[in-house]
C-alpha cells in the first residue's frame, strides 16, 4: 500500500486537533492536572481518548498544516480545552479560599504547608478541604463525568468548524467572583461565630485588665473554630453538590450541550 504526503497530512489532521483539545484539558483540569501525575499519564490518557473518538467524527476541515488557518485551529482547540480544565480548577479553588477564610479567622494564617498538586504554599485548613474535595470528586466519579463532556463537544464544537465567542471569556472572568463569593458563604457560619467569641474577649479584657487574653484566647479560638469546622462537615457533602454541579453547568454552557 502506498499513501501520498496529502492523504499522511489529513490523517494526521484527523487526529491531531481533538488530541490538543483533550490534552489541554488534562494539563489543566483537578487531579489529572496535578504534579503528582506524571506527563506520560496525561499524554498516553489523552492519545488513547483520541484514538476512541476520532473514528465518530465527521471529516475536519483540511487546511495547509503549516498555515494561519492551522494555527488558528489550534489555538481554539488549546482555549476550549484550557477554559474547560481552568472552569474546574475554580471550582477546587473556593474550597481552598474558604479554608483560607477560617484559618485566618482561627489564627491559623502561619500554618502552612506545600501543595504538592500546585507547588504553593496553602494553609493546614485549605488543604484538609482541598484533599476532602479531591477524595469526594473522583469517589462520585467527576473526573469521568468531565471526560464523556470533552467527548461529546467534538459534535456541538467540532474542530475547525467554531469560533470560542468572547461571551465565553466573559463567562470566565465571572468566575472569579463566583469563587469568591462561595467561598466567604462556605465560611460565614465559622467566620460569624469566632467574631461573637472575640467580642466575647474583649469585653472579658475591659472588664479584667490584668488577665492575659491572648494567652487564654488563642487556644479557645482555636478550639471554637475546629469545633464549628467539625460540626459543619455534616452539610460539607451539600456545599460540595452545590459547587460541582454549578461547575457542569459552566462546562455545558461553554460546550453547548
Amino acid at each position: 500500500m502506498e499513501f501520498s504526503e496529502a492523504e499522511i497530512t489529513r490523517f494526521i489532521q484527523q487526529y491531531f486537533l481533538p488530541f490538543v483539545r483533550i490534552g489541554v484539558m488534562f494539563l489543566v483540569m483537578p487531579v489529572f492536572g496535578s504534579r503528582i501525575v506524571s506527563p506520560r499519564v496525561r499524554l498516553v490518557l489523552a492519545f488513547l481518548i483520541t484514538v476512541l473518538v476520532v473514528p465518530l467524527l465527521p471529516a475536519l476541515p483540511s487546511v495547509p498544516p503549516l498555515s494561519w488557518q492551522a494555527l488558528f485551529f489550534v489555538a481554539q482547540e488549546v482555549v476550549l480545552g484550557a477554559a474547560v480544565g481552568f472552569t474546574f480548577q475554580v471550582v477546587f479553588q473556593m474550597f481552598v479560599l474558604g479554608g483560607q477564610f477560617m484559618a485566618m479567622k482561627m489564627g491559623l494564617g502561619f500554618a502552612s504547608m506545600n501543595d504538592p498538586t500546585n507547588g504553593v504554599q496553602t494553609t493546614v485548613l485549605s488543604q484538609f478541604f482541598l484533599m476532602l474535595v479531591t477524595l469526594m470528586f473522583v469517589a462520585v466519579e467527576g473526573h469521568l463525568v468531565l471526560i464523556s463532556l470533552i467527548v461529546d463537544s467534538f459534535h456541538t464544537l467540532q474542530p475547525g468548524r467554531f469560533v470560542f465567542a468572547s461571551s465565553n471569556f466573559y463567562e470566565i472572568v465571572k468566575l472569579g467572583s463566583w469563587m469568591f463569593a462561595a467561598a466567604l458563604l462556605m465560611a460565614l457560619p465559622v467566620i460569624t461565630s469566632l467574631l461573637f467569641v472575640n467580642i466575647a474577649f474583649g469585653i472579658m479584657s475591659r472588664a479584667a485588665p490584668q488577665l492575659n487574653i491572648f494567652a487564654v484566647g488563642f487556644p479557645f479560638t482555636l478550639m471554637c473554630g475546629l469545633l464549628l469546622i467539625w460540626l459543619g462537615l455534616t452539610h460539607f457533602s451539600e456545599i460540595f453538590e452545590t459547587a460541582i454541579t454549578y461547575g457542569f453547568d459552566q462546562v455545558g454552557r461553554m460546550l453547548k450541550l
